[in-house]
């Protein structure tokens, strides 16, 4: 990991300095971030090196893979309050309550990098995520879909990961990958996805049903942005 890791700060607010409306194309701050904390060696061998990097008008980070070539990656939030499809339940969580969720849901620890090249005209991952209505842009049914990628087996958005495999060839399995991208709040002690919403299959409904639902579903995200920021601090100690 890069010797300037010292400069994390879990609390930082990236909007404060983004040149974008969206902080994950405009801040500065969190480019660095990015760098320094995954900027180090890959389970597969090697290491992952990142430099800072512009496409078009989004801050980006660059890496050169062996028999890749040159790569970019892109920042997305890990923690959404869905509030355009949700947002009679969004209004009814006040205002201090939104406040604080974006304010540490949008912190470090609520964001994570991933191939921003699309490949062969289909979504980037983060793009799918996003846009897929079994999906809802929730990063826990999407990390249930990145295990099923690696044990082989069938998710909503299976062929879109399938696309990026040279991607999570680099941490070998899923473990490699939750451990490099420091993810293990959001399994339990068997190696499962700790779901924000009790989860049976894709086939039912991926945002809350009611308001307090919602509010549980709110919770689980920030719970685990936080316990991320701490082992975000501890990795870089």
């Amino acid at each position: 990991m890069s010797n300037d890791n010292a400069e994390i700060d879990t609390t930082f607010d990236f909007r404060t300095d983004s040149t974008e409306p969206d902080p994950d194309k405009g801040s500065p701050t969190l480019q660095r971030y990015h760098r320094i904390l995954w900027s180090k060696s890959l389970p597969i061998g090697g290491e992952l090196r990142l430099s800072e990097a512009r496409s078009g008008r989004a801050r980006v980070l660059r890496a050169d893979l062996p028999d890749r070539g040159p790569v970019l990656f892109s920042s997305d939030t890990l923690a959404n309050s869905n509030k355009r499809p949700m947002r009679i339940y969004y209004d009814a969580m006040g205002e201090e309550s939104n406040t604080h969720f974006h304010r540490y849901g949008g912190s470090i620890g609520g964001r994570l990098i991933s191939p921003s090249e699309r490949i062969d005209g289909g979504p980037t991952i983060n793009q799918r995520r996003g846009t897929h209505p079994r999906l809802s842009d929730r990063f826990d049914l999407a990390l249930e879909c990145i295990r099923r990628h690696y044990s082989g087996e069938e998710s909503p958005i299976g062929d879109d990961l399938d696309r990026y495999s040279w991607f999570f060839d680099l941490f070998v399995n899923f473990d490699g990958y939750v451990d490099f991208f420091l993810l293990q709040d959001l399994l339990n002690d068997r190696g499962e996805v700790m779901f924000y919403l009790p989860f049976v299959s894709f086939e039912g409904r991926a945002l809350p049903g009611n308001f307090d639902e919602y509010e549980r579903f709110r919770a689980a995200q920030i719970d685990f942005v936080v316990a991320r920021n701490h082992r975000i601090v501890a990795a870089t100690q």
